[in-house]
């Protein structure tokens, strides 16, 4: 290598490439942000849409179904969705990877805009989001009255300041705290539950309103036109000019009752006469309960590409800003913290990098039993390790999980390279070398075989850094920094390694082969183990030759072996369960329930609180906080419950057994439905196991859902299944009376206006209160007058006036039959077709297995043409996943081909090298086997790690027995058996070195006893069973091969002999070529 000789001869700029490697890294690392994972987030837009008191029904067929036809032609759409509520319409526009978010953000608003004048007016403006409402918020933060918490007989209790009321607590939070947090940088926005907002609330009076003949749109355009500031122009006296203005807003909210709403016979009717005012407050629509107790609570959600850590920060600060400013009585209490799992596992993974570099440091050093060749091989260590940072933040990569992974995985391969070329040099150092000539010619001996063996490794990970989906976002980072670290540490190894194994020489190396004789203390202390290892390193180069001798003389044996290995391996495959991403235990877990259809937020509230009380009498359980009707729980009976469990350590029973427990004991709730309790799916956020009916018919629908449900409920394994279509919720339908309300010149439009008024409520405008803030005015019916189907049939409609002035009036139940009925809770749209959502999670069975269960019972459903089933979530990742990783699999064992046949100038060895790819299977089912683990991402791209680092000893055992034959090796050319013996002897020690310094390297990964751990050990126990077994089986199984495939070439070439020796008088003679 040309690299190498000019580190030789200028050992000082070999030094400086060095340095500089480590400053840039050093400078790059500063600059590198911290996250769990790469920013794997599909590009959502989100459009809301209030339309306040419809039905889903009306909303679905008003707004989400127009919205969605409107968008469905924007280009890169990955899937359509919508949900419709009552008064609410959420569309869910999902994009492909590639996209870019905010111009499809921007795409989503051109669209609208052209939409928005076909909707009916009393439709809401349109809400547009990059970001999905539903998803998990990253930091929350409640605000808590001091009196709720403190004790009667403390100093605080009896100060002279009250505490703040609910309404208060809402007022500054939302002035204040809300508008603080909205200003850090990366919120996406910050949602407040259970909050009490104050209002002006104008209650309509019927029975008054029937006796004046005053109608609701009368009292709305009365506060319209009244209750507002007019600037209407300037006067300008040549030398002054002074703004002429309408001041009309009210002052104080009983000042509404002298605002005249009309006259009749000339006399003013007042607002205070049909309506009571009321400086009250809004219906509450959410709760939050913190331990028990109603409290206020700030979810802030992050915007798109924000850094999660980073934001957190910002917000913390925050919070301690404001503590100084904060009003008598309220004290802020963050309570759930999304940075918290990601400080977690970047600290847990770094430790094992840490722990890993150790432990193969302290291999080579057994196997050197020299501490200035374990200096020298483990310099390349920290090199390579901190170069790849400035590669990291070149490529704009953060230090996740995913990329502290690859640097952990990297860690045996990183010294791989290091201990090769050193152990060659030391050999050539014994041989009597001067120490630059051992550099020189240990390094050009082996430098092809470990360029090999590097490039080999590249061509493992480069397609791993380019597969398709998710898991190719995912791994994208992973793939592209293990290139630059294996890439480095080749650089490190061909530069540095030579250069100061010249210039430093280790007297150890003369003291091989010679009997050993303690003098020092170090000899007698740790030297006694190196000496011990050293024996044992001999006693097992004589086993492995005696072993390879018998293979060589029982090839077939030896190859059926290998085959019933390999079929073994593929027959216990299906025992191994499969997911996407195995679940983390990050000391947090979940609970979402739901009450009766119908129910009002206090009976949910009152239930929530017994569902807390339980969970308070766990040990394991630090605080709980629980959500009403906000998030992905839409709907006053959805409750959805946050589980601090105690750290780790302080606890027997992991999250998932937790989960079993609480499952068990919430089912002595009566009036509950447990729809979810554990650990959610890790990427998405949303329960383990998804899938829709598709179809038109909400009934049909709702007969195949219930099918559905009866089959697949008996399922083991399978638990909180829930599905989105619920028993229908209790309405009251007005149908007219068409020729009768024609008869009094009614229309539909003016009756569904004016109760729209009385029982949903209007907001008109707003008032100013003194503290400068304002504050909304509706106008309703009185709570006491509509409660009932009575009082609804008795209110008044205006329908003109009498020849003596006076109003004429009907009551509702005169033109209209009034009935009670029922109607859809909520109705859900897919691809733009009515879809019921079908959830459940995996219990004591793996995600894969259970997927396959519900599958198989679908198949056998008869579905009418029309409808059909989906699956979406992790199930569908998993397959995309698994299906991309054998793509990159594949090109991986295409690309290591093409590598080894480049290096050994033949088409056929190298499949001779190849046949220890298969040989991996085997330890890697039986090591997952053994850990209780399942096939997952982590284990598949484990799988295709292997691939990369079993032929490394394939290719340093060959390279070496072709050199000796070819007499290449220090030694006169040697038959072939022979030539495979002596490569056994001389490179079984670089071999073992490597294998050990991968194992232990993976040992804290695989073995990982923290938090999360339970995440990313699949991976390094895949490797380790892997490597182990290959290595073992490639030892035996490679040399066999290679001579069955030698036999071969030598056939070939035999055949190809005889084809030249045929006489050149019987082949015809070609035409001769005219001279130039």
């Amino acid at each position: 290598m040309w690299f190498t000789r000019v580190s030789l001869h200028n050992p000082v700029m070999a030094t400086m490439v060095m340095v500089a490697f480590v400053v840039l890294g050093l400078f790059a690392f500063q600059r590198l942000k911290v996250d769990q994972f790469p920013n794997i987030d599909f590009p959502v837009v989100v459009i809301t849409t209030a339309y306040p008191g419809a039905s889903p029904e009306i909303v679905e067929s008003e707004v989400s179904r127009k919205v969605e036809e409107s968008v469905n032609s924007i280009a890169g759409i990955n899937a359509l969705t919508s949900r419709s509520y009552e008064g609410q319409s959420v569309v869910i526009i999902e994009f492909q990877l590639h996209i870019d978010g905010r111009k499809a953000a921007d795409d989503v608003r051109e669209k609208l805009a052209t939409l928005r004048p076909t909707l009916r007016d009393e439709v809401k403006e349109p809400r547009v989001l990059r970001f999905d409402p539903a998803s998990r918020a990253i930091w929350s933060v409640a605000v808590l009255s001091d009196d709720g918490n403190t004790a009667p007989g403390s100093a605080a209790a009896g100060t002279a300041n009250p505490p703040p009321s609910m309404v208060e607590l809402t007022t500054w939070a939302e002035q204040t705290l809300k508008k603080r947090l909205e200003n850090v940088r990366g919120v996406g926005s910050v949602n407040l539950v259970g909050g009490t907002r104050r209002a002006v609330n104008i209650h309509l009076d019927p029975s008054s309103m029937e006796a004046l003949g005053v109608m609701p749109e009368q009292v709305v355009a009365a506060l319209r036109a009244d209750n507002q500031d007019l600037p209407v122009g300037t006067l300008d006296s040549g030398e002054k000019e002074r703004v002429v203005q309408v001041l009309s807003r009210v002052r104080d909210p009983q000042d509404f009752n002298q605002l005249i709403v009309t006259r009749r016979g000339g006399t003013p009717i007042r607002l205070g006469q049909v309506a009571n005012v009321v400086d009250g407050t809004e219906d509450v629509q959410s709760r939050a309960l913190y331990n028990g107790e109603r409290t206020l609570l700030l979810q802030v959600q992050k915007a798109q590409d924000e850094n999660t850590i980073a934001v957190v920060d910002s917000l913390q600060a925050t919070i301690d800003s404001l503590r100084a400013e904060l009003p008598p009585g309220i004290r802020l209490e963050p309570v759930a913290d999304g940075s918290r799992p990601i400080r977690v596992s970047v600290t847990n993974v770094r430790q094992t990098l840490i722990e890993g570099a150790l432990l193969t440091v302290l291999i080579v050093f057994l196997f050197l039993n020299s501490w200035r060749s374990t200096v020298i091989t483990g310099l390349t260590l920290p090199i390579a390790i901190i170069g790849t940072f400035f590669f990291m933040n070149l490529f704009g990569f953060t230090i996740n999980m995913i990329t502290l992974m690859a640097l952990t995985l990297s860690i045996g391969l990183l010294i791989d390279d290091a201990i090769v070329v050193r152990e060659n040099i030391v050999r050539h150092a014994q041989m009597g070398k001067r120490p630059f000539d051992a550099a020189m010619d240990g390094t050009q001996e082996i430098g092809l075989a470990v360029l090999a063996t590097t490039l080999s490794i590249v061509a493992v990970f480069l397609p791993i850094g380019f597969m398709g989906g998710i898991i190719g976002k995912f791994f994208h980072e992973f793939g592209i920094t293990m290139v630059a670290a294996v890439l480095i540490s080749m650089f490190v190894s061909f530069t540095l390694d030579p250069m100061l194994s010249s210039v430093w020489h280790d007297p150890a190396i003369e003291q091989h082969g010679k009997p050993w004789q303690p003098r020092s203390l170090y000899d007698r202390t740790i030297g006694r183990v190196t000496h011990r290892f050293d024996r044992l390193q001999d006693e097992l180069t004589e086993f492995y030759q005696s072993a390879l001798k018998w293979s060589l003389r029982h090839k077939l044996a030896t190859l059926a072996l290998a085959g019933g290995t390999f079929a073994g391996s593929i027959a216990m495959l299906p025992l191994l369960g499969t997911e996407f991403v195995p679940k983390a235990d990050f000391s947090e877990t979940s609970l979402s329930f739901h009450t009766p259809v119908g129910s009002s937020l206090e009976a949910t509230e009152a239930k929530a609180r017994q569902v807390e009380a339980l969970l308070r009498e766990f040990p394991e359980v630090r605080y709980t906080l629980t959500t009403i009707n906000t998030g992905s729980a839409q709907g006053k009976m959805y409750a959805n419950v946050y589980v601090r469990l105690v750290d780790r350590d302080q606890r027997d029973r992991n999250a998932d057994a937790m989960s079993a427990v609480l499952r068990e004991r919430l089912r002595s709730v009566p009036g509950i439905t447990v729809t979810h309790a554990g650990l959610l799916d890790p990427v998405g956020g949303n329960k383990q196991l998804e899938f829709s009916i598709q179809g038109e018919d909400l009934a049909e629908l709702e007969r195949l859902t219930a099918l559905v449900l009866e089959r697949i409920r008996p399922i083991a394994g399978l638990v909180d299944l829930d599905a989105s279509i619920k028993p229908d919720k209790p309405t009251v339908d007005v149908r007219l009376k068409r020729e009768v309300a024609s008869d009094v010149g009614l229309s539909a439009g003016a009756v569904a206006g004016s109760l729209r008024t009385l029982v949903a409520g209007q907001t008109m405008g707003n008032w100013r209160a003194s503290d400068g803030q304002t504050y909304d005015v509706t106008v309703r019916l009185d709570p006491q007058a509509r409660q009932s189907v009575d009082d609804l049939s008795r209110l008044p409609l205006v329908i003109g006036q009498g020849s003596d002035g006076s109003a004429r009036v009907v009551q509702l139940g005169q033109i209209a039959d009034i009935v009670e009925g029922t109607g859809p809770n909520q109705i859900n749209r897919r691809n733009l077709m009515r879809e019921v959502a079908v959830s459940a999670n995996a219990f004591g069975r793996s995600a894969g297995e259970v997927s396959a269960d519900i599958r198989r019972q679908l198949d056998a459903i008869a579905f009418p043409p029309g409808y059909r089933f989906e699956f979406g979530g992790s199930t569908k990742n998993m397959q995309e996943s698994f299906g991309y990783a054998l793509s990159a699999l594949a090109l991986a064992v295409i690309f290591i081909y093409m590598i080894l046949a480049s290096q050994f100038k033949s088409f056929l060895q190298p499949l001779a090298l190849m046949t220890s790819l298969p040989l991996t299977l085997i330890g890697v089912v039986l090591t997952l086997l053994f850990f209780g683990s399942s096939m997952s991402m982590f284990s598949v791209i484990g799988i295709v790690l292997l691939m990369g680092l079993v032929t490394k000893n394939a290719i340093l055992l060959v390279d070496f027995a072709i050199r000796a034959r070819e007499g290449r090796a220090g030694v006169p050319p040697q038959p072939r058996e022979e030539a495979l013996l002596m490569a056994a002897r001389v490179r079984l020690r670089p071999i073992l070195m490597t294998t050990l310094a991968m194992v232990f390297g993976m040992v804290p990964l695989a073995f990982a006893l923290t938090e999360g751990s339970e995440q990313r050990a699949p991976m390094g126990q895949a490797v380790i069973g892997g490597v182990i077994t290959s290595s073992i089986l490639t030892l035996v199984v490679v040399p066999v091969v290679y001579c069955y495939l030698d036999d071969l070439a030598n056939w070939v070439r035999r055949r190809g002999r005889r084809q030249d020796a045929i006489p050149a008088g019987s082949l015809p003679t070609p035409p001769e070529t005219p001279s130039q």
